[in-house]
């Protein structure tokens, strides 16, 4: 267990001692993963930036994903989709109202800056914990998209079997821990508070981001 996520980002800085000083950006998964990614930043040099996933909810269980998305990027899971009899009509508006939430994000946290280029970078995301591994699974597969020459996924805490399904979504998975039985990221964290969007703006703008 993590005291905070402070903590966890200064491990993360040692289990990423092995990535090179040039040619490494930082893409945190806001809210959570931005707080251990700046710690990280601070302690490299690498630059900071964001990417922003988000679950597709299944109707009536906002909990349930039934993929995620990231921009440019959907991943459904279409057993799930036709389990529950999701019509095409409420995965179209989920998928278009969780676009509308990403760039709104997006808009909030980078101020009008620009993505920072991942063409050829290695690039590293960021996030205090993985549950089910779909967001995390479609902020890899944008990273890849936009360029990235290697996708590293680093992590605090991981369910071990989303671990292995992100192991064939990125080049290099590094996670502190994996414990058992899993139930949720913040009971690792005996800190774990909500981070808001004000945090996440004060921390990028420290990381100069974009």
């Amino acid at each position: 267990m993590f005291a905070d996520r402070e903590e966890a980002g200064r491990e993360l800085v040692r289990a990423l001692r092995h990535l090179p000083d040039d040619g490494v950006v930082l893409l945190a998964i806001p809210r959570g993963g931005v707080e251990l990614a700046a710690v990280v930043a601070a302690e490299r040099g690498w630059p900071l930036d964001i990417v922003i996933p988000r679950k597709i909810r299944a109707p009536g269980n906002p909990e349930l994903g039934l993929g995620a998305i990231a921009p440019g990027v959907r991943i459904i899971d279409e057993r799930m989709v036709r389990g529950l009899r999701v019509s095409p009509e409420y995965l179209e508006r989920e998928i278009g109202e969780g676009e509308a939430e990403i760039r709104r994000r997006s808009d909030a946290y980078r101020g009008g800056r620009p993505a920072l280029e991942l063409t050829g970078k290695t690039a590293v995301v960021v996030d205090d914990g993985v549950a089910t591994g779909g967001t995390a699974a479609a902020a890899l597969r944008w990273a890849r998209a936009q360029g990235a020459g290697r996708v590293v996924l680093a992590v605090g805490v991981c369910a071990a079997e989303s671990l292995e399904r992100l192991r064939l979504e990125a080049d290099e998975v590094v996670c502190l821990a994996v414990p058992e039985p899993f139930h949720a990221v913040g009971q690792w964290y005996r800190d774990f508070p909500q981070v808001a969007d004000e945090r996440v703006v004060a921390l990028l703008d420290r990381g100069e981001v974009g």
